[in-house]
């Protein structure tokens, strides 16, 4: 006789991980980071590199991670927030406007998830941004664009508090940045920070899956900077590839 040995959560939850991460090996890096890695890399050298930045990132790592948009979320957000900077502005090598401008950048990723549980974390996160970057040594403006990017990165909202161009770049870049995370990063990273902590099983995720993958679908046309237009596609395709062929194991290994 048969018997049927359960796999328990915590190996499910490590195979179905492993299985992602392979598959996102086999459908390949996105194209931003091979043809944008230059801009990349100088975004990663200042993020590194800026004492107020270590000290956003202490304030952020204090609040724990939330919902699975923790430290490694927003630092990803943060680098590629600035590398859209660099691109969308041009110039080499950069002036020192656009490096105070890719500053604001990162201030702007690693601070927009600061209240990601709470309903309405974007107005609440630019609130807390606010009274965070009173004690920075920012222009009032700069607090503004900072705190209006975050005000604005939602998916599927209109934009609001149009500041000038140089605002709604910042404003425009945040949210594109933060979209590529629903590419591979959803599938290999986010997904399993969120359910993991909550004990989901995967026999109640696979039901919502499919939704899921349409809810990252629409997405795909939403961004909103010309570089965004450019490489975001190609991150929510490759995501979308990763999903729904890890859907498809996924459901064949429970049946």
């Amino acid at each position: 006789m048969e018997t049927e040995v359960k796999r328990l959560p915590d190996q499910e939850y490590r195979r179905a991980i492993d299985l992602s991460r392979k598959i996102a090996a086999k459908v390949g890096t996105p194209r931003f980071y091979l043809e944008r890695e230059t801009e990349v890399a100088l975004s990663r050298k200042w993020l590194d590199a800026e004492p107020l930045v270590e000290e956003a990132l202490r304030i952020v790592g204090e609040r724990g991670d939330c919902l699975g948009h923790g430290l490694i979320h927003v630092r990803k957000v943060a680098i590629d927030v600035g590398a859209l900077i660099l691109i969308e502005e041009g110039g080499t090598p950069p002036d020192a406007r656009v490096r105070r401008l890719v500053f604001l950048a990162h201030l702007s990723g690693l601070l927009h998830d600061i209240r990601r549980s709470e309903k309405n974390h974007a107005e609440r996160g630019a609130d807390e941004a606010a009274e965070i970057l009173a004690s920075f040594p920012l222009s009032d403006e700069e607090r503004a664009g900072v705190t209006g990017a975050i005000r604005n990165y939602e998916a599927f909202r209109p934009f609001r508090n149009d500041a000038g161009p140089t605002a709604r770049l910042l404003a425009d870049a945040l949210y594109d940045a933060d979209k590529f995370r629903w590419g591979p990063d959803n599938f290999t990273e986010t997904i399993w920070a969120m359910i993991i902590p909550r004990r989901i099983p995967l026999q109640k995720l696979l039901p919502q899956f499919l939704a899921g993958l349409e809810g990252v679908r629409k997405v795909r046309e939403s961004f909103r900077t010309a570089t965004g237009r450019e490489y975001g596609p190609d991150f929510i395709d490759r995501g979308l590839t990763i999903g729904r062929r890890l859907y498809e194991e996924l459901t064949a290994d429970i049946k």
